[in-house]
């Protein structure tokens, strides 16, 4: 898990990861990095992995992972954005798709309320895209998804629920959905309980 901003508080709510029936290590900031800075600064624990996924931790993307993971070695991707269709983009860039859905450019937030495609904030990297990363301080979005254009970056388009954390509006749709999550999840805990019920 990279971390930055209240690293100490992330690391004391999760810890090692045992209690979630996971390992979690930490790749910790000392100064902002940036989103490309973070994950080239993960590098070291992605040694042993020919594809790993990267996730913004300000979204959520409903998803289907296994699928993600077989378009991007499918089509051999250097990366896969996972990307989604809104109605109204000004609040986002959008991302161009031509043929084989493959990434032809990106443009920047308009400000107008056009129907298009986002970036969902979810991603799968071939690891050689290290060699792509900058050793300072980068943007994933500004630095390095511009360098990758026709070297293998792709787009799947996904239709399950997204929230970015931006407004307040969506902030407190997010707390709802952490809190139905938690609850749901907590009853299938219980002892008896049956999953779905």
């Amino acid at each position: 898990m990279c971390t930055g901003y209240l690293a100490d508080q992330i690391e004391n709510e999760f810890g090692n990861g045992c209690a979630c029936d996971m390992a979690i290590e930490y790749s910790k900031e000392e100064q902002p990095l940036g989103t490309a800075g973070a994950v080239k600064r993960a590098q070291q624990y992605l040694q042993d992995v020919p594809d790993f996924l990267v996730m913004n931790g300000d979204s959520f993307l409903d998803i289907d992972f296994g699928r993600l993971m077989e378009f991007h070695r499918g089509h051999k991707a250097l990366a896969t954005l996972a990307v989604l269709r809104v109605e109204d983009t000004s609040r986002y860039g959008t991302v161009q798709v031509g043929g084989n859905r493959r990434v032809t450019g990106f443009a920047e937030k308009t400000g107008t309320d056009l129907p298009g495609l986002v970036n969902g904030g979810v991603y799968i990297f071939n690891h050689s895209v290290f060699q792509h990363i900058p050793e300072q301080p980068a943007s994933l979005e500004r630095d390095v998804f511009p360098r990758l254009l026709g070297r293998g970056l792709y787009a799947q388009e996904q239709r399950g629920m997204f929230i970015d954390i931006g407004t307040p509006a969506d902030y407190a749709r997010a707390q709802q959905l952490c809190d139905s999550l938690n609850e749901a999840a907590s009853k299938s805990r219980r002892p008896g309980a049956v999953a779905g019920k």
